[in-house]
């Protein structure tokens, strides 16, 4: 039974399925709880960062919530606004299960490289692989708190999935396609060190699968090149904007790591400081 072919409608719409499954049953999870609540993390980090990615507050608080502040605070910024508004810990809780949604396509993207078959086994196989993705303990709290780790961490799941489908068939696809799919890897994982500057040691790891979109030394080559470029991109759209303000208010612009590397520029830009 396992090994007879699945339903070809099934599988045509196999990722929209998990996803809407995968959807309903995350949001069981703040609906189960009574909504998402505010927790003293959240008062004075995570609402602290959404209000400083609205209105800038550099130079108006004295470190403010400490100096987790001066991290991106981009993504924050949904429940904060949520919070300051007046949304319900229910209504917050759907909205946030929500844009963890991002993640799961990915995940099913994966699952899909490794276990590319159509029958009845491989789409179980796929639907437990994605299943067992989300349910370590780190990934569900977030779905009924208000850390980001997961929205965080999806552009670096995004840029391993693409990278993946150009390497899981390397014979059968156009090398201009496979290019088109490094770049954008190479985008996403820029973004996702932007987001979060932990996700970079991984992020450096990505050339290793970028050399697998081809099978020529010079199309390795050139698909390091491409995916690096694009990630320096990705990145610089991500965090230009939150490295510029940080630069222009303290003279670095990952404030507060490794704030003596940037001594000698402001000493020769002639900041006092």
């Amino acid at each position: 039974m396992l090994e007879r072919a699945a339903p070809a409608a099934l599988l045509r719409w196999e990722g929209a399925l998990l996803c809407l499954i995968a959807w309903a049953l995350l949001l069981a999870i703040p609906i189960s709880l009574g909504g998402t609540g505010i927790g003293w993390d959240a008062l004075n980090h995570h609402i602290y960062l959404g209000w400083t990615a609205e209105q800038h507050r550099f130079d108006v608080d004295f470190l403010g919530a400490g100096y987790q502040s001066f991290q991106s605070p981009y993504l924050y910024w949904p429940f904060y606004k949520m919070a300051v508004s007046g949304w319900s810990g229910l209504s917050a809780g759907a909205v946030i299960v929500s844009l963890h949604m991002v993640a799961v396509w990915p995940l099913w993207m994966l699952a899909r490289v490794c276990l590319p078959g159509t029958s009845v086994f491989d789409l179980a196989m796929r639907t437990l692989a994605v299943a067992l993705g989300l349910m370590s303990s780190v990934v569900l709290s977030a779905f009924g708190s208000s850390i980001n780790d997961v929205l965080a961490a999806a552009p670096l799941v995004w840029a391993v999935a693409l990278a993946m489908e150009p390497a899981a068939r390397n014979a059968d696809i156009e090398p201009q396609r496979a290019r088109r799919y490094v770049a954008w890897s190479g985008v996403c994982a820029g973004l996702s060190v932007a987001l979060k500057l932990s996700n970079g040691p991984l992020a450096a790891l990505m050339p290793g699968l970028w050399l697998l979109c081809a099978s020529e030394r010079r199309g390795r080559v050139g698909a390091v090149l491409i995916g690096s470029v694009a990630g320096l991109v990705g990145f610089v759209l991500g965090y230009g904007h939150w490295g510029w303000l940080l630069w222009r208010h303290f003279g670095n612009p990952v404030y507060p790591f490794h704030h003596h590397w940037f001594a000698p520029l402001r000493g020769w830009l002639g900041w006092a400081g």
